[in-house]
């Protein structure tokens, strides 16, 4: 039992525990952080403070990436009338885990009046993986979002296949209070054969979500007459005043020059930091 314990005690101080926490709100003519916490591995930057409307902020993971036990939380407040670009310094690697899943919480807010672009580059899942990840947003009425979550499964120019994990991916969305969009998925066990399946991803490995809101009728046709330039499969609907796009790719390359194309058709700049 000693044993036992100490070898979870040491698991345990091995864990990487990070949270990031701040806000921004409108100046004339600028946004400006208002409050940043920072604690563990997790670190934000912001690197065009002084010079435009929009602030862009940079999520950093300095533990390198995700392991079984991790927990990571992000809590992003965007004021009244500010608006604000997020994205990640580097793709997110979700490692093998020994039996602990790695816990992902995010948490938006957008206040009347206000815009958020939520742009993370990729989440990259090795074999074995074990992700749990809820992410909630709550928009005033006429607030703004568009919001891009892409995952890959295994990185296909290094040989690698994800024959083995389980993701839980968990997603609310509530406009003025209202539920707008609900999304949950699992996959459990044999990822790869499970890839395989046609009515699944047909042997694609890489797949994204972007949404719109609002979104209508104008930006579908967008995505749509956008398609010939597509390296995979990509679709679009609208509902309730939200558009969503769907895409799959057959590696993560793929699904970066989709993903761009699709900001594109929707005159939404890709973060610098995409193109390094």
């Amino acid at each position: 039992m000693a044993q036992a314990q100490l070898r979870d005690d040491i698991f345990t101080g091995n864990r990487a525990i990070g949270r990031v926490a701040f806000s921004v709100a409108a100046a004339p003519g600028v946004s400006r952080r208002e409050r940043v916490h920072e604690a563990g591995s997790l670190r934000v930057r912001f690197p065009n403070v002084e010079r435009q409307r929009a602030l862009d902020a940079v999520i950093v993971n300095t533990a390198g990436g995700i392991a079984g036990g991790d927990r990571f939380d992000i809590e992003i407040a965007v004021g009244a009338g500010a608006e604000m670009t997020v994205t990640t310094a580097a793709a997110e690697k979700v490692y093998r885990s020994l039996g602990p899943d790695s816990d992902i919480a995010v948490k938006l807010d957008v206040a009347a009046g206000g815009t958020l672009t939520w742009l993370p580059q990729e989440t990259i899942l090795f074999d074995q993986a074990r992700m749990r990840r809820s992410i909630d947003i709550v928009l005033a009425a006429d607030a703004q979002l568009v919001f891009a979550e892409a995952l890959v499964f295994g990185r296909s120019a290094m040989g690698e296949t994800v024959n083995d994990g389980r993701i839980f991916d968990r997603w609310r969305v509530r406009v003025g209070g209202t539920l707008a969009f609900a999304e949950t998925i699992r996959i459990d066990g044999a990822i790869a054969q499970r890839l395989r399946r046609r009515a699944v991803a047909h042997d694609g490995v890489a797949i994204a979500t972007v949404l719109k809101l609002p979104g209508g009728a104008a930006d579908v046709a967008a995505v749509r007459a956008a398609q010939d330039r597509f390296l995979g499969e990509a679709g679009a609907s609208t509902w309730n005043g939200l558009m969503a796009a769907r895409l799959l790719a057959r590696d993560g390359a793929a699904l970066r020059h989709d993903l761009v194309a699709v900001l594109k058709a929707l005159r939404i700049a890709s973060p610098r930091l995409w193109m390094n």
